[in-house]
Formats: structure tokens, sequence, C-alpha cells
């Protein structure tokens, strides 16, 4: 009787991981789903709203972002312990960039003059969010176990840190310049650092 009520460690079930990453699955579906009829709509109507290279180029970088975090997500079944906890955190982390994706693309622009208009009128809203993906993949990443998190080395807190900044500087100003130096800054970076990390991959 007393052996039969001694606790057993739980085993990491597989399956879980597989309905975590349907769920997933799914919210980043309808992200890149935005990004792309978004992108759509400057070949189908291209005189209907003014294209913008600032507002153009976050969305290729969002979208590029979305892409490397599905793919990173693969790591999640390194998890060893599900909770109900882990799973909606994981699933907040997704709909953050499922919400970026809608930020950029409204479905109406009749208060603005283009894109590019809206999109400085709503920046602090998505440097906003786009801060707290990066203060979310802090936390999903640690959940795939310290010897993962330790692998990146001195950069990935330097990288986190360095993005953060430039969600700020972004929030505050509207200067054009700025806002397009910070952009190139940042896709230069990007594309940098996925071909370093995931080049042997």
């Amino acid at each position: 009787m007393i052996a039969s009520m001694t606790a057993t460690p739980t085993q990491p079930n597989p399956e879980l991981y597989s309905h975590v990453k349907v769920v997933i699955s799914i919210i980043v579906g309808l992200g890149i789903t935005t990004l792309l009829k978004g992108f759509a709509q400057f070949v189908q109507h291209p005189k209907r709203a003014k294209a913008s290279l600032l507002h153009l180029g976050w969305a290729a970088s969002l979208l590029l972002w979305i892409i490397h975090f599905w793919w990173w997500e693969f790591r999640l079944a390194m998890v060893q312990q599900w909770t109900f906890a882990i799973y909606f955190f994981v699933i907040l982390y997704a709909i953050l960039f499922y919400f970026l994706s809608t930020l950029l693309f409204p479905s109406d622009l009749a208060d603005y003059t283009g894109y590019e208009d809206y999109f400085l009128s709503r920046r602090r809203w998505f440097f906003g969010f786009l801060a707290a993906t990066f203060l979310a993949d802090i936390i999903d990443t640690s959940l795939k176990g310290a010897a993962y998190l330790h692998s990146f080395g001195l950069e990935y807190p330097i990288r986190i840190a360095a993005y953060l900044v430039v969600c700020v500087i972004a929030m505050i100003t509207k200067n054009r310049r700025t806002q397009l130096t910070l952009l190139t800054l940042s896709v230069l970076y990007q594309i940098s650092y996925i071909v370093r990390l995931y080049a042997t991959e």
C-alpha cells in the first residue's frame, strides 16, 4: 500500500511536445499568412496605399524572425517535463509574433497617409511587443536547459541587450534616418546571427 502511494518521477512524454508543436504551428502560420497577404497587396493594388521602405523592411525582418523562431522552437523537444505554465508561456510567446504581424498590416489605413505614417504612429506598440519577444526568448532558451543556454556564449546576452536598446530608441524617435539606420543594423546582424548559428545544422 505504501509502495503504491510513493510518487514516481514523470517520464518525458513526446506526445506532449507534439501537441504543443501543433498549436504553435497554427499561431505561427497565422502570422506568416498575415505578412504574406500584406506583401501581396502591394502587387495586387500598388496604388491603393503608399508603400514604405521602413515599413516593408521591418515586415521582412519580422518574417525572418518568425521563421527563425519556428526553427528555434524545435529545441523544445529538449524540455524534460512539460507543465501547463510552460505550455501557456510558449503559446503566449508565439502570439507575440502574430500580434506584431497584425500591427504591421492593419485592416484599414483611412486615417493615415500611407504605411510609413501608420508605422511611425504605432512604433511604440510595435517595438514594445518586439522587445517583449526578446525578453521571452531568455525564458524560452532557459527552458531548454542550462547547457543549451550557455552554449551560445557571451554573445547571447549581449545580443538581447543590444536589441532591447534598439527597441527603446526606435520607440522614442520618429526620425526617419535614425529608424532606417536601426533597421539596417538589425537586419544585417539578424542575417549574420542566423547564418553563423545554423550554417552547420
